[in-house]
């Protein structure tokens, strides 16, 4: 008798998740028996719910907010990209109950940028929203693009230069200028304006103001949250306002996804079928 792999998405929050939508379709469409849930983890109990799943038989997780520090720490081995950028997202659990952390998030990310919107990285000027676990993930990524400037911002001012510092050695491998600007720089500044502008931040989660004045957009920035759905709506209109491309991080989610998918099951799925559908999916629910 066979059982079926058991995936999940652990988070605090986590209904909101349409990793289990995504990962059903991926596994239908490639002929994959698996089941995929998400668990909503105590914020004070990642490792301990981390274990009954691996001992309900788990075999791999998706991580959000907050826990993509407690997984990097919570495994066994790590892929470069969690070594550097110390958050993981994915995990992939062995049978004999070894940990494996990855971080898909700035593949993702990238490849929803380029491939999905069209818009190039390289030899652009980026401004990076934010120092937390999200943008720890996709800064190397990011890099690897090689931006002519890559510019972080985070309301704790040492917390951007901590992680500016950490991506020192990879920003100088690929020849990008990688700096950490505090907060009123921008507001002062209105010379610093960017073509690409990616939300990190818990913001739209929280519905906070936009953690960067006006003057960051130009007629031709594409400003990106990576939150989606009505979380991301707020940054959204604000860069829609201010005539820049607003897009939200749901191309992102699948392409990360996909990557994660492709580590668990050695299939890579069409993600672009699948971020398609997902947008009609989204798309009935709101005319409902």
């Amino acid at each position: 008798m066979t059982t079926t792999d058991v995936y999940c998405v652990v988070g605090h929050p986590v209904a909101h998740s349409r990793s289990p939508w995504i990962h059903t379709r991926f596994a239908q469409l490639t002929g994959q028996a698996l089941r995929y849930e998400r668990r909503l983890a105590p914020l004070e109990g990642f490792a301990a719910d981390l274990q009954a799943f691996i001992q309900a038989g788990g075999r791999g997780c998706n991580i959000t907010v907050p826990f993509k520090l407690d997984a990097a720490q919570a495994a066994h081995s790590h892929s470069p990209r969690v070594a550097l950028a110390g958050a993981a997202n994915t995990l992939v659990i062995a049978a004999d109950g070894h940990i494996h952390a990855d971080n898909t998030d700035g593949l993702g990310l990238v490849a929803d940028i380029t491939r999905n919107a069209g818009i190039p990285i390289t030899g652009r000027d980026v401004l990076l929203l934010g120092a937390g676990g999200a943008a720890a993930g996709v800064l190397g990524p990011l890099l690897e693009q090689k931006p002519r400037r890559l510019v972080v911002v985070n309301r704790t001012h040492a917390k951007a230069q901590t992680l500016v510092q950490q991506h020192a050695a990879i920003a100088t491998l690929h020849k990008v200028e990688l700096v950490a600007l505090e907060r009123q720089v921008l507001e002062t500044d209105l010379t610093q304006n960017f073509d690409i502008i990616i939300n990190a931040t818990a913001s739209s989660l929280a519905g906070d103001d936009v953690p960067a004045p006006a003057s960051v957009l130009h007629a031709r920035s594409l400003a990106y949250d990576m939150m989606y759905g009505p979380a991301a709506q707020n940054f959204l209109n604000w860069a829609s306002s201010h005539g820049a491309l607003a897009r939200d991080g749901l191309g992102m989610l699948v392409e990360q996804a996909a990557e994660s998918f492709a580590l668990w099951r050695g299939v890579r799925p069409p993600s672009a079928q699948v971020l398609d559908e997902l947008r009609d999916v989204l798309a009935r629910e709101a005319a409902a």
